[in-house]
């Protein structure tokens, strides 16, 4: 199980508001075994305006690929693509540690429309 720890600094609504957390459901997802760590790579469809983003997630503990097709997710659509080996991440999949640490996802518990805003 992992500590806990205390909560970071305060910030005002203006910080809070610059981080675009989206949802978007996943369409495709597949196998990463290139990468250093075990992950999936994703294809997200985050709707009009956003349109479809890639990522690389270190899900393998919770989540087969074929299961997270249809899956909406929430992420981080405004930070700078990242390098993760032969995969440009553009968008930071959002989920919590288990007792072990290991990722589980986060996501509406009722379908609604992909690139909602989180606020």
């Amino acid at each position: 199980m992992s500590a806990p720890t205390a909560p970071a600094p305060q910030i005002g609504w203006d910080d809070f508001a610059a981080v675009d957390i989206r949802v978007g459901t996943v369409v495709r997802a597949e196998p990463y075994p290139e990468a250093r760590k075990p992950a999936i790579r994703l294809w997200i469809d985050f709707g009009p305006g956003i349109g479809e983003r890639h990522s690389s997630a270190q899900i393998t503990r919770h989540y087969d690929p074929a299961a997270l097709v249809g899956r909406q997710v929430l992420g981080v659509v405004n930070f700078p693509a990242r390098q993760i080996g032969k995969v440009m991440s553009e968008v930071l999949v959002l989920g919590l540690p288990d007792a072990d640490g290991e990722v589980v996802l986060i996501g509406p518990d009722s379908p609604v429309p992909n690139g909602g805003r989180m606020f």
